[in-house]
């Protein structure tokens, strides 16, 4: 059971969890494809939490390797860009829009999927494993999620047309990459 504790393991302790999350988000995208919204949203959760700790996991264990940085984007980017833009997509916009509307809605998804994945890469460029900066440049990808989960429900409770979700998407996606300066929690 060393491997659990070596930082060159790909197994260690923090990158298991970072699997729990990869695990989440898979299942979170299998349940949006059953139309069960409310169990994505809990599986999603679930992802967000494994996150917060495998960081924590690596950094009070010194668990930390390039490994792990690259393994803990590809959960970000699954859970937090992918599964919520999949669950909008599938749960607001193919019931709510049609027509030149669906396709508006359309455009702006891929645009937040890829400025998630452009902030990822970008993020992994500029960081050495183990460090923690004091702010975030840009609202990180977990955030985002966060921000979206809430224009999910938003709408889910009749607050927010859907016009209004892809609107408030498009803002979120810009805000990934944006000089904003968000606290490292």
């Amino acid at each position: 059971m060393k491997f659990l504790w070596s930082p060159s393991s790909h197994f260690n302790a923090a990158n298991l969890f970072t699997f729990v999350n990869i695990t989440a988000g898979l299942t979170a995208t299998y349940f949006i494809t059953q139309n069960n919204f409310f169990l994505a949203v809990i599986l999603a959760w679930v992802g967000g939490a494994f996150d917060i700790f495998d960081g924590k996991i690596a950094r009070k264990y010194k668990l930390s390797n390039e490994f792990g940085v690259q393994l803990d984007s590809f959960a970000d980017f699954l859970s937090f860009v992918l599964v919520p833009v999949f669950l909008i997509f599938t749960a607001v916009y193919s019931t709510s829009l049609s027509g030149m509307w669906i396709i508006l809605a359309a455009v702006v998804s891929i645009y937040y999927v890829i400025s998630g994945l452009r902030r990822l890469i970008h993020f992994n460029l500029h960081t050495d494993a183990g460090e923690v900066a004091k702010y975030f440049t840009g609202v990180p990808t977990p955030l985002g999620a966060i921000l979206l989960w809430l224009v999910y429900l938003g709408h889910a409770y009749a607050v927010l047309p859907a016009l209004a979700v892809v609107v408030l998407m498009a803002i979120i996606g810009w805000s990934l990459n944006s000089n904003l300066k968000v606290p490292h929690p």
